[in-house]
């Protein structure tokens, strides 16, 4: 994988930098950012982290989680330069209202905005965490437990641990090269699978109560009175939508996430060749080929009809 020369020139010429990455972070989101903050403080440099949201507690067994911040005053008066992590769009990151004198977008999503003076978009790259990794090792940094221990975990939570069709074999060398570096793929897998808070647990199971199946595609939707009831978090929903898939005749699940009255958010994965960043976009959201989300403001009934819709005018 190259990386672009431009970038490694500002990393290296720059001496402040924020770093954002976008709303209701992820784990290749988290694991990206803290890698990079931790490999730019290596050589000296000042590094803010930044996310709206807070990180998932699933997600705090990273080195340096506690990094994020959750306003910028503090980092807007070092004058920095943004570099945009797992998205490339202002917006999507909570930060559309803020002027920077320079900014850097590293993203791999399907869709694409043209935000960003120096842009390095790479829709092939398995993970962004794939990316930075590449990144650590042009700028000449070693790689330390922590930043292995990020990166592994961004990689495994954007690839499901090897699973899904962007695993490729440059994302098995790039995790031996992190394990040899002190990632360990058993704590790593445990965290994320198999250290669920029971009320995370219950929430599931009243979301696969409300499954449906409708030509193939399976939905489940989750209100904010079912949050109020196993007093969860919309944090907690990370990765649900991935269950309904686990069903032969299923290609597409869709979780209906309800984030206002009248307002709901749909979280889609696929199966093989079915892209759902292309039904995303028809809503104004985006993502990958086999993973992506929208916004509509609709009553619950009307937004499935919708996604059917949808999906039958693409295919």
């Amino acid at each position: 994988m190259r990386v672009p020369e431009k970038i490694l020139s500002v990393l290296r010429k720059e001496r402040n930098f924020l770093i954002a990455t976008h709303i209701n972070p992820d784990g290749d989101a988290i694991g990206s950012s803290l890698a990079l903050s931790i490999a730019l403080e290596s050589m000296g440099k000042k590094t803010y982290v930044y996310s709206r949201d807070t990180v998932p507690g699933f997600y705090k067994f990273l080195p340096g989680h506690n990094r994020f911040i959750s306003n910028l005053k503090n980092a807007l008066k070092t004058d920095p330069v943004l570099v945009l992590l797992d998205c490339n769009s202002p917006e999507r990151a909570a930060i559309e209202h803020y002027v920077l004198r320079s900014t850097i977008v590293i993203d791999h999503h399907e869709t694409e905005k043209d935000f960003g003076d120096v842009r390095w978009v790479d829709r092939n790259a398995a993970a962004t965490g794939l990316m930075i990794f590449h990144l650590i090792k042009s700028l000449g940094i070693k790689i330390s437990k922590d930043i292995a221990t990020n990166l592994y975990t961004a990689i495994s939570a954007d690839t499901g641990t090897f699973r899904y069709s962007n695993t490729y074999p440059g994302v098995f060398r790039a995790s031996a090269e992190l394990i040899e570096s002190g990632a360990e793929p058993d704590l790593i897998a445990d965290y994320l699978y198999e250290s669920w808070d029971r009320k995370r647990f219950d929430l599931l199971i009243i979301a696969l109560n409300t499954l449906e199946i409708h030509n193939r595609i399976a939905i489940m939707y989750i209100t904010r009175d079912m949050f109020r009831k196993t007093k969860t978090k919309p944090e907690d929903t990370e990765n649900f939508s991935n269950f309904p898939r686990i069903i032969d005749s299923v290609r597409i699940s869709a979780v209906f996430r309800e984030i206002g009255k009248g307002v709901w958010k749909a979280s889609l994965r696929s199966k093989g060749d079915v892209n759902v960043a292309k039904i995303a976009e028809l809503y104004g959201g985006g993502g990958h080929k086999n993973a992506a989300g929208f916004k509509i403001q609709a009553d619950l009934k009307s937004a499935k009809r919708s996604l059917l819709k949808a999906y039958k005018k693409l295919n």
